[in-house]
């Protein structure tokens, strides 16, 4: 009896202790608490991504975004509402023109920053910041056009090389490293001077192809890594298609690191078109772009150094502005990429 007794006390304590150690955790607070696996955390928002972002981050991609509807504003002006929004027609020449006669008089060409022209005007008396504005949406074309073919084609082409492998893989990247041994702009001017058509579309295009092998490295390297994931050995255990693993396991995991990639990236090209600009390959005259800008002012350049100054600014600060935000974004996609 006294030792039924003592069974029952030794059970009555472990039963409290049990209770008490149920009730520490119960009182945890939900800061610990860790999404179970399986079940998806809620997304952020646009709002949400902006407010976490450093105060450097934060002015590249006012200035990004301001590029972007500047270089809208531009276009809209040109061939919707016809010059009738308020910015200066970028190829206007009207300092000491005489209406009467018809012919331009004496004065000096190149005028300071001023009400009428916040950036001056250049040796053509045309106004600086109007063409620094109409020049942004070649620079803007350029990259999205950029971007769309790397991401696209380039990231598609990587995921299949990473995830199907074998001879697939072998004779992709054997393709693409040909095209990589070659300089990227000795080939860019090669093609071209091949083209003989120096518009807009055919140059987006041109970049637009080859930045596809950069991209498809990437997204090659990501896709090695993903493709020996737990996920994806499940879904192939189960006998799921290879393409239907490909669209859902694969691609939506390698396409945030090749978004933050892309950024970086049309840095790069933004400052290829400027290169083809400056050497007169870019767009015909009189179309201006920040690139025949500085190659028209470097003449004037010991009388008023500002000309030259504006368009390289402006120049500087999107690349840098590019480069900060592909680096957040970089840092961002890593830290996703090892909770997965």
């Amino acid at each position: 009896m006294a030792a039924n007794e003592t069974d029952i006390e030794r059970l009555i304590d472990v039963h409290d202790a049990t209770a008490t150690i149920a009730g520490s955790v119960l009182v945890e607070p939900v800061s610990s608490f860790t999404v179970p696996q399986g079940v998806k955390a809620k997304r952020k928002t646009p709002w949400g991504i902006f407010r976490e972002m450093p105060a450097l981050v934060k002015a590249s991609v006012l200035w990004l975004l301001f590029i972007l509807f500047s270089s809208i504003y531009a276009q809209l002006d040109i061939r919707v509402f016809n010059g009738a929004l308020p910015l200066g027609d970028p190829n206007l020449q009207l300092n000491g023109f005489n209406p009467e006669t018809g012919e331009f008089g004496t004065n000096v060409r190149l005028e300071g920053s001023s009400w009428q022209h916040p950036l001056g005007t250049d040796a053509l008396a045309r106004d600086t910041l109007s063409r620094a504005i109409h020049g942004s949406y070649v620079s803007v074309t350029v990259a999205v056009v950029s971007v769309m073919c790397g991401v696209i084609i380039g990231g598609l082409l990587g995921s299949i090389a990473g995830y199907v492998r074998g001879k697939t893989e072998t004779g992709l990247m054997a393709m693409l490293d040909v095209v990589l041994a070659f300089p990227a702009l000795v080939l860019l001017l090669a093609l071209i001077s091949i083209f003989e058509v120096r518009s807009l579309f055919v140059i987006s295009l041109v970049i637009g192809v080859l930045s596809i092998p950069a991209y498809t490295r990437v997204s090659r390297a990501n896709s090695l890594a993903i493709s020996n994931r737990e996920f994806v050995v499940a879904a192939q255990a189960i006998g799921t298609k290879r393409w239907t693993i490909l669209r859902r396991e694969i691609i939506p995991n390698v396409l945030p690191t090749l978004l933050a990639y892309a950024m970086v990236a049309a840095a790069a090209v933004v400052v290829v078109e400027g290169t083809l600009s400056f050497l007169g390959l870019s767009v015909q005259l009189p179309q201006s772009t920040w690139g025949n800008m500085i190659n028209q002012a470097r003449g004037d350049i010991r009388i008023n150094f500002s000309q030259v100054l504006y368009p390289a600014l402006i120049l500087t600060l999107t690349v840098l502005a590019l480069n900060q935000v592909g680096d957040f974004f970089q840092r961002r996609s890593s830290f996703r990429g090892s909770s997965l």
